[in-house]
């Protein structure tokens, strides 16, 4: 696995969730407290994300963290 390989997953696997529920990404940063542009960034896997970051968003979306971090196809 390649350094930023998790961090892709992630925001893959955010967007993924918020395009299922036909959400804006300002409604789906609003939804997990950030920022609009952060998010954007979240989900372009440009940022690094804490593990502490990834359980609040987890809860938030009332799913377990390593379901984030899970490669989907």
């Amino acid at each position: 696995m390649a350094v930023g390989d998790i961090q892709k997953t992630v925001g893959r696997n955010l967007r993924a969730y918020r395009i299922e529920r036909d959400l804006s990404q300002e409604v789906f940063a609003e939804v997990l407290g950030v920022h609009r542009t952060y998010m954007g960034g979240v989900e372009r896997g440009e940022r690094d994300l804490t593990l502490k970051s990834m359980e609040r968003m987890a809860e938030k979306l009332e799913m377990e963290v390593l379901e984030l971090m899970k490669p989907h196809k």
